[in-house]
């Protein structure tokens, strides 16, 4: 009896485990990432992203696993307002690195769901100057705006010179951590601008 009994804490345990951890598939939501439009769609056609965001409750975990890109690069991956240029507010969330097959993978913690948002208070605080060189410096006061909800998904190329030598424009972006960042090669354009899939997540 005695090891029944311990059987059946155990898988218990296990159950209440799976719970905390949000493995059940209704916690779960997935979509694509797809080619930036506005490249030339014949240089590496089959690039596309997959996500997985699953809640947990106080925060979701995103795993994003791209493929189809230039292999042994470094990319940015932002959270973002619309999914292509002008892009609107951004934030940094962290960075993915492609193997010798195209492949990377990365994990992230944090809100991504419908409640997803910037916002700043009036009026303007100082911030601080940290990267002031080159054609996107720090801004030294943040602009005031009413809660934004941020939606969509973006992958940049962390250097321009990798963009290059990939076939794509040079273009410097201020998407990486220095601010001098290549182009976007990835989005969530196949959702519509004022829906993307971070939307869809629910608390």
């Amino acid at each position: 009896m005695k090891s029944i009994a311990v059987a059946a804490l155990a898988v218990a345990g296990l159950a209440s485990t799976s719970a905390l951890a949000g493995n059940r598939d209704e916690d779960e939501f997935r979509f694509e990432m797809v080619r930036n439009p506005a490249l030339n769609p014949n240089i590496f056609p089959n690039a596309h992203g997959r996500v997985k965001i699953e809640s947990v409750g106080p925060v979701e975990i995103m795993d994003v696993k791209v493929e189809g890109l230039p292999p042994n690069t470094d990319f940015d991956f932002f959270v973002i307002q619309v999914p292509t240029a002008p892009f609107g507010l951004a934030w940094y969330q962290g960075d993915i690195e492609t193997n010798a097959r195209g492949i990377g993978y990365g994990r992230f913690i944090g809100r991504f769901s419908i409640e997803t948002f910037i916002v700043a208070t009036a009026p303007s605080a100082p911030a601080p100057n940290v990267f002031d060189e080159g054609p996107f410096p720090d801004a030294t006061f943040n602009p005031t705006t009413n809660p934004v909800q941020l939606y969509h998904l973006g992958l940049w190329f962390n250097d321009p010179n990798d963009a290059k030598n990939a076939g794509f424009p040079a273009t410097v972006t201020p998407f990486n951590g220095e601010h001098n960042a290549g182009v976007q090669i990835l989005d969530t354009s196949n959702y519509p601008t004022l829906q993307g899939p971070l939307i869809k997540v629910k608390n």
